[in-house]
């Protein structure tokens, strides 16, 4: 994960996708 931020699976997505980490990045 970027920056030492936790990200939630169904956090915003930090790509700015706005799409939910875990059905973005987080696949």
């Amino acid at each position: 994960v970027k920056k030492g931020k936790k990200i939630g699976r169904n956090d915003p997505c930090p790509c700015g996708s706005g799409k939910k980490y875990k059905k973005c990045c987080g696949q």
